[in-house]
């Protein structure tokens, strides 16, 4: 398995399934064109994309090169790594009928195929795991989970790392890992207690 330096941005939830077979990390989906319509989602792949850099797998059609090309209209050209997957004719399993154009998106590609698509746009793969990853617990222990104000400080949280206000609680663990450390999120929680507590009085 790959572990990959910079968030993988696929189209959708069924591509991100099929990649996580051969990556490990962050893989983000736009789901399809509603990345047009969310400026939530673009401002997070901006800032993954400032952080640590992105890496576009998207599906070898029209559809998926009109999404590749919107993603290269706001994000950086040297933030960007661009990955292709080859054009093989055929449909998912799961669909009914193939495509408009008949071919393969990326949930439908051998995960070695993945792997060399990856590879070949040069994707940057970590030497080591996280040596102190945030854990649910800590999210618990943190106030940030199982709390009476606990939704009320992910959301200031959020807000104060420049992340989307709906992400579910599994989906900020894994930004915040990508994102961050331990210490500097526990050293935000701590701050939050006021915050948070003075907004209920």
């Amino acid at each position: 398995m790959l572990k990959v330096e910079e968030a993988i941005i696929v189209e959708g939830k069924y591509d991100q399934i099929r990649l996580s077979a051969v990556v490990d990390g962050l893989i983000l989906p736009t789901q399809g064109f509603a990345i047009f319509r969310d400026p939530e989602k673009r401002e997070l792949i901006r800032k993954l994309a400032q952080e640590r850099g992105i890496l576009i797998l998207t599906d070898s059609d029209s559809a998926g090169f009109l999404i590749r090309n919107h993603i290269k209209s706001f994000v950086a050209p040297d933030r960007i790594k661009n990955a292709y997957i080859p054009e093989i004719p055929g449909k998912e399993r799961r669909k009914r009928t193939p495509s408009k154009e008949g071919l393969l998106g990326v949930e439908g590609i051998d995960p070695e195929l993945l792997e060399k698509a990856l590879r070949a746009a040069g994707a940057g793969i970590r030497k080591a795991e996280n040596p102190d990853p945030i854990t649910k617990l800590d999210l618990y222990r943190w106030g940030l989970s199982g709390g009476e104000l606990s939704a009320e400080k992910r959301r200031l949280l959020q807000k104060k790392l420049g992340l989307p206000s709906r992400l579910s609680a599994a989906a900020l663990l894994e930004l915040l890992n990508f994102l961050t450390t331990r210490e500097a999120v526990e050293k935000l929680a701590e701050s939050l207690n006021f915050e948070a507590g003075k907004k209920k009085i």
